[in-house]
């Protein structure tokens, strides 16, 4: 009879595409497996001993509300130890924010002390779909090649074929115009680098944020465009507010320090009597008017009406 010791299932574990981690009563990770690295970014001697939710991912629920411990599903089920399958977003280690599905179980250690057992995995955003759409547009430059994001010709093309949908069909179409806050002084203070980091922290958060079939990129400079399709006004504001408050809990690693960064965004429906530039100076004018009232927070022209009952 075979004799499976623990460096065998480790090396289980490591070989495992999802990833693997144990945490303490404690809250401390004791095992972080190759899985975990390639979703997050840590390596295992950047976590091993660290606690989860407070110094590594700092979980947040699609509202961008920090999963501290009293609320944290993990210390949860170390408390009570229910099974749970949750769906949050977890901080990557270049800043980021990622959806993953976890699932959360109670487990004993050889001393038959509780430990908690953590699967992450992404099936929405398969990497591999990803990675395969990017190389689908660098092929067709419609691609930003700092944040890997559709460019300003790829915004347009696909903004005047919903445009025309509009018209044809009656299908609603929203448009977000987003700009970085102080983008100017995070460059000026901290160096061209870390405003690189801050487009590509704040393009990458609201990549996975939004849905499939809603397009982002990046249209010039610190400023980035969302076209949201199927929506009213209250829908927009929602998917608005919702990339605000992620991407406000995103941030730029700074040794032990996480350099913070928002933005204001402002946002219209398309009305058929609408250009790409009509359009898109409408929702501008909603970010600036997003500035003036402080930044880091959403204008949404609620005077544009549509029928959704189709």
């Amino acid at each position: 009879m075979m004799d499976l010791n623990e460096d065998y299932y480790k090396k289980v574990l490591d070989n495992l595409y999802d990833g693997i981690y144990f945490i303490d009563q404690g809250m401390k990770i004791i095992y972080w497996n190759k899985g975990a690295e390639n979703h997050t970014g840590y390596t295992h001697a950047d976590v091993i001993g660290k606690n989860c939710w407070k110094n590594i991912l700092m979980c947040v629920n699609e509202e961008g509300i920090k999963l501290c411990s009293g609320s944290c599903p993990i210390s949860q089920t170390a408390a009570d130890g229910c099974l749970r399958e949750v769906d949050v977003y977890i901080h990557h280690k270049e800043g980021h924010l990622i959806p993953v599905s976890m699932r959360i179980a109670p487990i004993r250690d050889l001393a038959m002390q509780v430990v908690v057992a953590v699967e992450i995995y992404n099936e929405s955003s398969p990497k591999f779909t990803l990675h395969q759409k990017i190389e689908e547009l660098k092929k067709l430059t419609l691609v930003d090649p700092l944040t890997e994001l559709g460019n300003r010709q790829y915004i347009e093309i696909n903004l005047k074929g919903k445009l025309e949908e509009l018209k044809r069909y009656d299908w609603s179409v929203g448009v977000l115009f987003i700009d970085i806050d102080n983008f100017k002084e995070i460059n000026d203070n901290y160096g061209h680098n870390t405003g690189d980091q801050a487009l590509k922290i704040v393009g990458r958060t609201m990549l996975n944020t939004l849905r499939t079939f809603d397009i982002i990129g990046r249209w010039g400079g610190e400023e980035f465009v969302a076209v949201i399709v199927n929506v009213d006004d209250e829908k927009l504001a929602t998917v608005a507010e919702r990339l605000r408050r992620l991407v406000e809990r995103s941030g730029i690693s700074r040794n032990s320090d996480r350099l913070g960064v928002t933005v204001s965004i402002g946002g219209t429906l398309a009305r058929k009597d609408d250009t790409i530039d009509t359009v898109i100076k409408r929702a501008d004018k909603l970010m600036y008017k997003s500035k003036a009232s402080g930044r880091n927070c959403i204008s949404i022209d609620t005077r544009v009406k549509v029928n959704m009952s189709g």
